[in-house]
């Protein structure tokens, strides 16, 4: 009979720690190399994971508000600006977190069986163009935002000075001075 050789479970135990991913770092701040960026990406919590899921706003709404972009929600009317349904809009059907993709209502991609399916898309090739105004707690930090942004417009940050002309000084030296005669 053959006897199973004996596994040194030590050994197993320490590597199986070594092995497992290193949780999320707070103290992270960049790296140069994409594996440690997607590491970051892959392994963040929810709350800074919706940080990523932040839309541009459109123009109108950027002064409207005073804010360059704000984290797409579902009934968020938005426009396709890469890809290949570029200058699309549809309503926002669902956000994924957890994959960092947006669903958008009439944006689906046709399969070799003809039948239909939904097209996630990246939040950053979207453009927010109509807020949905159903959440008020929304609305409101929007309105508190505007109004911080109306009053710090409304006050000069420099104050203009009056400009100076300069003067030209004129030395006794130079009144005293004749223009020398030419003699021959």
């Amino acid at each position: 009979m053959c006897a199973s050789p004996k596994v040194n479970t030590r050994f197993w135990r320490g590597f199986s720690q070594k092995a497992q991913m290193k949780t999320f770092s707070k103290s992270w701040i960049s790296s140069k190399k994409p594996n440690k960026q997607r590491k970051y990406r892959f392994n963040a919590p929810l709350n800074i994971r919706g940080s990523f899921l932040n839309v541009h706003l459109s123009k109108e709404l950027r002064e409207k508000y005073g804010i360059r972009a704000l984290r797409a929600r579902t009934g968020d009317k938005v426009r396709i600006m890469r890809g290949q349904f570029k200058k699309q809009e549809g309503k926002i059907e669902e956000v994924n977190v957890k994959h960092l993709k947006v669903y958008i209502a009439k944006i689906e991609h046709v399969k070799r069986d003809g039948s239909k399916a939904r097209y996630p898309i990246e939040p950053s090739n979207l453009m927010l163009v109509e807020l949905n105004t159903d959440d008020k707690k929304r609305l409101e930090g929007l309105k508190k935002e505007a109004k911080e942004v109306k009053s710090k417009t409304a006050k000069p940050k420099f104050e203009s000075k009056p400009k100076v002309e300069k003067v030209k000084t004129v030395t006794k030296s130079k009144l005293n001075k004749t223009p020398k005669e030419d003699t021959k």
